[in-house]
């Protein structure tokens, strides 16, 4: 009997998102089969509680989770990596018999993400704009790649301090700077990154206009619906190097695979199986 394995996807602004598609594919390559639904709280007329207790009451194995939930979750789930823990966000759960566990693909993607175009190159000194859930996940991520220079920057400035204060907690070489201004963080940068929503579906907008690129030489956006943002656009404009969201989609994707199921995955087959799909 062919193995049924039933997931799912918590968030808001995801009907365009190809979780779906990466993970059923997934299960048609491996031979299991693989249900994965959107449960978007607001459309079901529920909280995100409800949603996950539904979930988990449903027998679902696992969930990945995506903006705005990704903190919040945080605290219905046991997370045993202290580095996820550092972090504070899960953006993948596991439903096992003593209990939700949490980790985060995120940060292995984006690491994943970032090699595959770039290799070895340092970050050097980068802006980061936004310091949510996907925000704190790469900026661990720049960490583990040994950036000279993290610039925080987010509107809300204690929401900003906080990821500094994490980042500056595990005593690397990295310096860590924080401000409220996009434009002036992205001044004299190596990279520049988007972590905030701006430019997905249904949102639109760009953290930092074109004119604020020039002199950086890549440039990274979180957001893979579209993949060609406006904050990608104007940076290949620029002349910068680029990683999409789609790159740490799939990374992401691909760690949360082995998570939910332990099952080896032809990484390349799935890539070649769902590339053609409009993202």
């Amino acid at each position: 009997m062919t193995r049924a394995v039933k997931l799912g996807l918590i968030g808001d602004n995801i009907t365009r998102s190809k979780s779906p598609r990466l993970h059923v594919t997934a299960g048609q390559l491996t031979g299991l089969n693989v249900t994965y639904d959107r449960l978007i709280p607001h459309d079901m007329h529920l909280t995100f509680d409800e949603v996950f207790d539904q979930a988990q009451a449903k027998g679902y194995r696992g969930l990945n989770i995506t903006y705005p939930y990704k903190e919040l979750v945080t605290r219905r789930v046991t997370v045993t990596d202290p580095l996820v823990h550092a972090i504070g966000a899960v953006n993948t759960v596991v439903f096992d018999a003593d209990g939700p566990k949490g980790f985060n693909t995120d940060y292995t993607g984006f690491m994943r993400a970032y090699r595959d175009v770039l290799g070895t190159t340092n970050p050097g000194t980068v802006c980061l704009i936004g310091t949510g859930g996907v925000g704190k996940a790469v900026a661990f991520g720049l960490i583990g790649l040994g950036a000279a220079v993290i610039r925080c920057v987010d509107l809300d400035a204690a929401k900003a301090e906080a990821l500094a204060d994490s980042l500056r907690a595990l005593g690397t070489d990295t310096q860590i700077e924080v401000t409220t201004d996009p434009v002036t963080a992205a001044k004299g940068a190596d990279g520049l990154i988007n972590c905030t929503p701006l430019g997905m579906v249904g949102i639109g907008g760009t953290p930092l206009p074109g004119s604020a690129m020039a002199g950086a030489t890549w440039a990274f956006d979180a957001v893979y619906t579209p993949v060609d943002t406006q904050f990608l656009h104007d940076a290949a404009a620029a002349g910068l190097r680029i990683i999409s969201g789609y790159e740490l989609f799939f990374g992401q994707g691909a760690d949360a695979w082995a998570i939910f199921t332990a099952t080896p995955l032809d990484e390349p087959a799935l890539r070649a199986a769902i590339e053609g799909d409009s993202i």
